[in-house]
């Protein structure tokens, strides 16, 4: 997954401002043989940096580099295969393209460009799956709705996608990032097959009702955006449906369907879900308190121990 991009970016901070993290693309790559193409793009930069790194980092261990490009002049080291590796740098675009030859499933990993300046900047990955597996789109997303209190919370849920880098965000009307109340989850892999869901939470003030924010993804196969506010100038085949979780009779429950996507919705369906959801919300937090008194237990008992062994 790419969260190690977050821990590698921690060296990106230098003399109290930020440098600027290279944005890379795509986001993830799956095939099963031939070449692949890695960009890493320093767009906000107002110069181009005459040395960029590339590191592998396969699953569970330490980023490798794999070469450094200098002045026109690629330098593999030695622990990888020189032929095998190029590097184009256009310039005007401040655009670096690394090229991997004759990919294996030994190629499997994570791909990083960075550069120095001051310190070790890492760019955001790109994650390669060498596999005879396509990749396939969500085959459902949608925006579930409930309300308590004077809040509204919407669940962004996307489900069956493959492989499962994924990246999920909300933006408000004028496309600005909203980044305050959101949770964001990982993705998990609800099924025996490999296809992955994962879902997405942002909380707002009841006086927002009437304002429209949008749950954007980004997937190798697939980019999408869901609307919480439907809008009439757009057609049956773009409506996501939308639960609004109020009292009702059983006969309600049954009767009353949400159809998005070419998928008819019962309430009770979309309910059963979102009762999903929390219940994993809730799991996560019992076993944080549960590991919380482990620590105080083991604090208490390692103290009556000292304090025996100095009687």
């Amino acid at each position: 997954m790419l969260l190690a991009a977050a821990l590698l970016a921690t060296a990106t901070w230098s003399y109290g401002f930020a440098q600027e993290v290279p944005v890379q693309s795509p986001l993830s790559i799956t095939k099963s043989k031939g070449s692949v193409r890695l960009e890493c793009h320093l767009e906000n930069s107002s110069e181009g940096f005459d040395t960029i790194h590339w590191y592998q980092q396969k699953e569970n261990k330490a980023p490798e580099r794999i070469l450094y490009f200098s002045g026109a002049k690629v330098v593999v080291d030695a622990a990888f295969q020189a032929n095998r590796y190029s590097v184009e740098k256009v310039f005007s675009r401040k655009l670096y393209i690394l090229t991997i030859n004759d990919v294996t499933p030994d190629d499997t990993a994570t791909y990083y460009c960075a550069y120095w300046h001051e310190h070790r900047v890492f760019g955001t990955g790109t994650k390669l799956i060498v596999s005879d597996k396509a990749n396939s789109a969500p085959t459902n997303a949608e925006i579930l709705q409930t309300e308590h209190g004077n809040q509204i919370t919407y669940v962004c849920l996307i489900e069956k996608f493959y492989p499962e880098v994924i990246r999920v965000k909300w933006t408000d009307d004028n496309k600005k990032e909203v980044t305050d109340k959101v949770v964001k989850g990982d993705a998990w892999k609800a099924t025996k097959e490999d296809e992955y869901s994962i879902s997405s939470w942002l909380t707002v003030p009841a006086e927002n009702k009437g304002k429209n924010y949008n749950c954007e993804y980004e997937h190798e196969a697939q980019q999408g955006l869901l609307p919480t506010q439907e809008k009439s100038n757009w057609g049956i085949e773009t409506l996501f449906p939308v639960l609004h979780v109020t009292e009702a009779t059983p006969q309600e429950c049954i009767t009353e369907t949400y159809r998005g996507n070419g998928t008819v919705y019962n309430r009770d369906h979309l309910m059963h879900r979102t009762a999903y959801l929390v219940y994993l919300i809730l799991l996560l937090k019992s076993s944080m308190y549960y590991l919380i008194v482990l620590f105080f237990i083991y604090r208490t008992w390692a103290s009556t121990r000292l304090q025996g062994k100095k009687a």
